[in-house]
């Protein structure tokens, strides 16, 4: 007995000091803040990993880890779960260009020319009807609606942009906001010296915030003298802010420019030095090959519009060749007053097809190129690819689910297609941004509705009032 005993202690200390790990040691949790577990991670890196089943874990306002459920459920403690079962979990979208205001001038005037529309009634309703209070409202009013159809970050160029800074920091969005500059009066500056004194307040208040990166927006080649684009240029570069100006929209444009400045659009700012990795530039819709390969060289990011222009009849943009030549594009829905919405769901939809009628090849713009676009695309064409546009460690957590469980989404074969062409903005069930989550069940959480809806009416019936005079 006394043999047996001896026997078992001495086995059991060959245990502890060959094994001390497994028997002494427990595995660490990591607690972070919010995850999000099941569905499909559409990731939309570098390596376009789908991930079934998947796990995004997310501290702050930062992503930690991407992944399989499998692989990271027993890694981490969260202390909020979302459940994704049966939806795709993708980036936030990125409109890359917008007049989040003009929401308040839907449907004020449509299918007519460009400059009809501009000078007979977009400009006398916003010489008439524009304040800061409407900025305000209309901000808010835009903001409300791209969160509810999946838009995380905006890049906005329009009036009184301080204003519209405060809407969207507490609708809790991302923003680009460019104050307009333009030779002639606006409704909140009336000389381009005025506007660009603004401007530095603008910039100066909200340099550094989370969510606001502010900028500076010239409005159009043809609306600022070189004069002020080199004004224009000095201040981006001394402030360090992005540039957002309409770019090469029509031939009528680009024929005016040749005639003022015996150089077309794209070399015209090029020559005043504007080209640069620090421009986003709207439309672009006239550009031969040349252009397109200098936009490239420079760095300069592109807003393409594909329903704004087809409304319009501006053109359309040679996205193709874009894409071909390495340049940075992004899609934009425009403002509601030429669009008439703010559904990039729609534009996804549009571009693929608009393409591929447009090239007669329906190979060209694939559903992923049109995703690619609304993401990490749209992130490298506003100058955020670091921070924004898909989903991977250490990148902000701008994420959205999608719901694939309506008959209208049945069968899933390819994820890509399913989000691009029959994916609808009414789809976008979740909304997170920085790390906090904005919209549930598709209910918008930091704006109250009614409050909104009822500005929204008596500004409707103070611009109608106005347009009657």
């Amino acid at each position: 007995m006394k043999t047996i005993r001896w026997l078992f202690a001495f086995l059991l200390s060959i245990c502890f000091c060959w094994h001390p790990k497994p028997l002494l040691a427990k595995k660490s949790v990591e607690v972070i803040d919010l995850a999000v577990i099941g569905g499909t991670l559409v990731t939309m890196d570098s390596d376009y990993r789908v991930i079934e089943d998947g796990y995004l874990a997310i501290r702050g306002e930062r992503i930690v880890d991407v992944g399989s459920k499998a692989e990271l459920l027993r890694k981490y403690s969260p202390r909020r779960v979302i459940d994704a079962s049966g939806k795709a979990v993708l980036p936030g979208l990125i409109n890359s260009h917008t007049h989040a205001p003009m929401v308040v001038f839907r449907g004020i005037a449509d299918d007519m020319l460009l400059q009809e529309w501009l000078e007979k009634y977009i400009f006398p309703a916003e010489a008439k009807n524009v304040s800061s209070e409407m900025c305000y409202w209309g901000a808010l009013a835009g903001c409300y609606e791209m969160i509810q159809s999946g838009i995380t970050t905006y890049v906005d160029m329009y009036y009184f942009e301080d204003a519209c800074a405060e809407a969207t920091a507490a609708a809790g969005m991302r923003a680009i906001l460019g104050e307009t500059i333009l030779d002639f009066p606006a409704p909140d500056n009336k000389t381009p010296e005025e506007a660009i004194a603004y401007t530095e307040r603008f910039v100066d208040k909200w340099k550094g915030h989370p969510l606001i990166t502010p900028a500076i927006a010239p409005h159009a080649p043809y609306t600022v003298s070189p004069e002020v684009l080199v004004k224009v240029r000095e201040f981006a570069q001394r402030k360090d802010v992005p540039v957002l100006i309409h770019l090469a929209e029509t031939d009528k444009e680009v024929q005016e420019i040749l005639k003022r400045y015996g150089a077309r659009p794209i070399a015209h700012l090029d020559k005043l030095g504007l080209t640069s990795n620090r421009l986003i530039a709207a439309h672009v819709v006239v550009a031969n090959d040349d252009e397109i390969a200098l936009l490239a060289r420079r760095g300069v990011g592109v807003a393409h519009n594909p329903q704004s222009n087809m409304k319009l009849a501006s053109g359309v943009a040679p996205v193709a060749k874009m894409l071909k030549a390495g340049l940075a594009v992004g899609l934009g829905t425009d403002g509601a007053a030429s669009n008439n919405d703010l559904n990039l769901f729609e534009e996804m939809d549009t571009a693929a097809k608009l393409h591929k009628l447009h090239n007669a090849d329906p190979t060209a713009l694939s559903a992923r190129d049109a995703l690619t676009m609304a993401t990490i695309g749209g992130a490298r064409a506003i100058h955020m690819a670091d921070e924004i546009g898909s989903l991977e460690k250490g990148k902000r957590a701008d994420v959205i689910l999608v719901d694939l469980s309506r008959m209208s989404m049945q069968p899933v074969y390819n994820i890509y297609s399913h989000l691009v062409y029959a994916a609808k903005a009414s789809d976008v069930h979740t909304s997170i941004i920085n790390g906090q989550v904005v919209m549930s069940a598709r209910r918008v959480l930091r704006i109250d509705e009614g409050k909104l809806r009822m500005k929204i009416k008596a500004l409707a019936r103070q611009i109608s009032s106005s347009l009657a005079r």
